[in-house]
């Protein structure tokens, strides 16, 4: 197996934030030992969500088995979720603005066939 060395393009501060809302999490949970620091915990969570690395290709980097990877990525979006607003509370905020993109997600319209920049070629619809 090769290791290579990669970057996030984050802020410290971002890793930082994360990294004390899990040891935050630990010491409600009074859990006393854990594989991975929360600091590492939270790096290896957002090279998943920033950069889409696979969860064999995390257990294999930080040295830790797939269950694992598996069980902290889920704890870590669990605490995160927490934080976003609900569905009324978004809907409220969306309202407001001139336009929002919603992750990528093709949301069929009505458009006229010759609207093609509407046109998703993957999908075969407009959207």
């Amino acid at each position: 197996m090769l290791v290579y060395p990669s970057g996030l393009d984050l802020s410290s501060s971002t890793l930082r934030f994360l990294s004390g809302l899990l040891s935050a999490r630990c010491c409600e949970r009074g859990t006393r030992w854990r594989r991975l620091p929360a600091d590492r915990q939270a790096l290896l969570v957002l090279a998943h969500l920033r950069c889409g690395h696979t969860y064999p290709q995390l257990a294999a980097g930080f040295g830790v088995g797939v269950a694992t990877v598996y069980r902290y990525m889920a704890e870590a979006v669990e605490i995160l979720a927490a934080l976003a607003p609900d569905l009324a509370a978004a809907t409220r905020t969306a309202a407001r603005k001139a336009f929002v993109i919603l992750d990528g997600t093709l949301l069929p319209n009505d458009r006229i066939a010759a609207d093609r920049p509407y046109h998703a070629g993957k999908h075969r619809k407009r959207g």
